[in-house]
């Protein structure tokens, strides 16, 4: 099997496709071939060594893909060889074959294709906790969605519109601005520091808005707070590109409520991993969450696509297909 691993810590550089030994499924597992694996931007804190520091060097990279099952392991019930599925977290899921535990994986139905699926599951599920858990989207609130144009804020900007919401959006270049109003945010502001928040408030008739999503480091921090109405939520995300300064709770704003969200919190069981799948795959069959596919590399193109992510320069999601 052919498996991307990064051989020590660093930049793009680092990574390289590899073949290793195949192995059977043990008692819980099935093997699945990869069709899709899904590029995030946490790969990219992996390979910097910001995250699975225990894990052994060389490390194989990715979480998230679909492909179809060939075999399963002892005890396995829900699938059979055959079977189309999907995962979310699976490391070591850029490769053209993978060993998943059975819990780890959702069915795909017929009419979502492979590249679909993997697409819109880190970032689907993310994007579905952010805005009908983290926060629950009522009808006539506004929301500043930061990146709007990449994979992530794309989904969210139309879940939070499918709720009744507003979405104002911010992105890097006037490159990204149409990418954001496709996936239908009604104002766009284009700004590469933090100075956006006049521009929000000018919007929203000097209200500010009812939530904020920023995954954008700690450049857009006090930018985001400034944009917030009184009572409203601060969703932080996005651990990759740094935390804020410390913060005192009794300085925060306007009675604000500010939190870190963690997606897995969304779906800390594998029931609830297959229902909130089968939620957003059924809101793709309605034709109410387009999912856009930016790039798609070969699997050993793998470093390139860490290139292209962290230039911020891409729009949509970026796979790798084995």
């Amino acid at each position: 099997m052919r498996v991307v691993v990064m051989r020590s810590v660093g930049g793009p550089e680092v990574i390289e496709t590899v073949t290793l030994s195949e192995r059977r499924p043990g008692a819980g597992e099935v093997e699945v071939a990869v069709a899709a694996a899904g590029v995030n931007f946490m790969d990219t804190g992996v390979r910097r060594g910001q995250s699975w520091a225990d894990m052994p060097l060389p490390r194989p990279l990715g979480v998230e893909g679909a492909g179809r099952v060939l075999s399963v392991g002892d005890g396995v019930t829900d699938f059979a060889p055959g079977d189309r599925v999907a995962w979310v977290y699976v490391p070591g899921s850029y490769a053209d074959r993978i060993i998943a535990p059975a819990d780890a994986l959702v069915s795909v139905p017929d009419g979502i294709d492979d590249r679909t699926a993997a697409a819109i599951m880190m970032q689907g599920l993310t994007a579905s906790h952010f805005a009908t858990d983290f926060i629950q989207t009522q009808r006539g609130d506004v929301a500043l969605v930061h990146a709007a144009a990449g994979g992530l804020g794309q989904l969210l900007t139309q879940i939070i519109k499918l709720h009744g919401g507003t979405v104002i959006g911010r992105v890097s270049s006037e490159a990204k601005v149409d990418a954001a109003r496709r996936a239908g945010a009604e104002h766009v502001i284009v700004s590469t520091d933090g100075n956006f928040a006049d521009q929000v408030l000018a919007l929203t008739g000097g209200l500010g808005v009812a939530a904020v999503y920023d995954g954008s480091g700690p450049s857009t921090f006090e930018g985001s707070l400034a944009s917030l109405r009184r009572s409203g939520t601060f969703c932080w995300y996005g651990p990759v590109l740094g935390p804020p300064q410390p913060i005192k709770i009794m300085s925060l704003p306007r009675s604000i409520k500010l939190g870190y969200a963690v997606f897995f919190d969304h779906i800390p069981t594998p029931a609830l991993l297959r229902e909130r799948s089968a939620r957003l795959f059924d809101w793709i069959a309605a034709g109410d969450l387009r999912v856009e596919i930016g790039v798609s590399y070969a699997l050993g193109d793998a470093a390139q696509a860490h290139r292209d992510i962290e230039s911020r320069q891409t729009t949509g999601k970026l796979l790798l297909i084995p």
